[in-house]
């Protein structure tokens, strides 16, 4: 049902995200909890991604335009437009669970000391397989108030939060490059309510078209920026732009492909042991970027039995 004050705004940013933003919006249209508005920026889509939007004649999404800024302008510009109260954060390549806003929002409401309300997500590959369930690193407000500054305490598309307490807050730093979400909490969390909820409640879609790669594919001088100022929990002008450029420098769509590879390979050894699955990705990989040496590891380490790679990944994380 249609309202002109929904409760709940659905902010999602999209830009070139036509393979898989059409099963995005299908999930959230089909919530148990119908009071809400899907509000998408389309952040200077140069592929279908606007055409498969309008596709869609349900009055409740909302669509707006911009020029291609990146994620965090996208979600300010949403911030400043969105009618409801509560934010639920969502991607346009992931999938939300039917009961997912009704979950968040009883929550919320019931608890309403809370400001922010993350959970466990399902990740999938680009074909929607089921590769693991993540849990965050905390579950209970005190448990997420003592993590390091360094761990990010909630699947970005998986929160839902009081939208006041980030306009008060600024909103996203559009010069924290691929990480807005995480230098936000470092931010606003000493003086916030939060959770996770263990349940899962969307799925998270592992693609390389994704502006987000696995944490070891960084390079040094970007990973040196990203965790001085989430130390300092500030950010320059000329960090961010250093961060892009980095980005731009570094992460061409090929290495972007052998980090997705390269990571869906791990997941399927460590997380949901499937070796042979694991060593096809890790194959992958290899072939993308052969000079990588952990890839090599990975693949040779599929061999061993389970056990012996839960050991090795306990003595050796950063390895294994």
């Amino acid at each position: 049902m249609y309202r002109d004050d929904p409760k709940v705004t659905v902010l999602m940013p999209a830009y070139n995200a036509g393979k898989y933003i059409g099963e995005a919006i299908a999930s959230v249209l089909c919530q148990s909890f119908t009071e809400f508005e899907l509000l998408i920026v389309n952040d200077g889509s140069t592929d279908e991604t606007v055409e498969i939007i309008m596709s869609f004649k349900d009055p409740r999404i909302v669509l707006i335009h911009q020029e291609n800024k990146g994620v965090a302008s996208a979600l300010n510009a949403g911030l400043a437009v969105a009618r409801a109260p509560f934010i639920a954060r969502f991607d346009a390549d992931d999938i939300c669970y039917p009961g997912r806003l009704k979950v968040q929002y009883d929550f919320i409401t019931t608890y309403p000391e809370y400001s922010i309300i993350g959970a466990a997500a399902d990740y999938v590959d680009v074909d929607g397989h089921f590769i693991f369930t993540h849990h965050p690193e905390a579950h209970l407000n005190e448990e997420i108030q003592q993590l390091k500054y360094s761990v990010c305490p909630f699947i970005h598309s998986s929160v839902f939060y009081k939208k006041e307490v980030i306009i008060e807050n600024g909103g996203y730093n559009e010069n924290a490059y691929t990480y807005e979400d995480h230098f936000l909490w470092v931010n606003i969390l000493k003086n916030e309510k939060a959770c996770n909820l263990s349940q899962a409640l969307i799925k998270v879609r592992l693609n390389p078209e994704s502006v987000t790669i696995d944490e070891k594919w960084h390079s040094r001088k970007f990973l040196s920026i990203k965790y001085e100022t989430l130390r300092k929990r500030s950010i320059t002008e000329a960090e961010g732009i250093a961060l892009y450029q980095i980005s731009g420098k570094h992460y061409s769509p090929k290495i972007k492909e052998g980090a997705y590879y390269a990571l869906c390979g791990k997941k399927f050894l460590l997380n949901n042991y499937q070796p042979e699955r694991a060593r096809t990705h890790m194959v992958r990989a290899i072939g993308l970027q052969p000079f990588r040496l952990d890839n090599y590891l990975l693949y040779t380490v599929s061999y061993l039995p389970e056990r012996v790679i839960n050991w090795l990944h306990r003595i050796h994380p950063e390895q294994v």
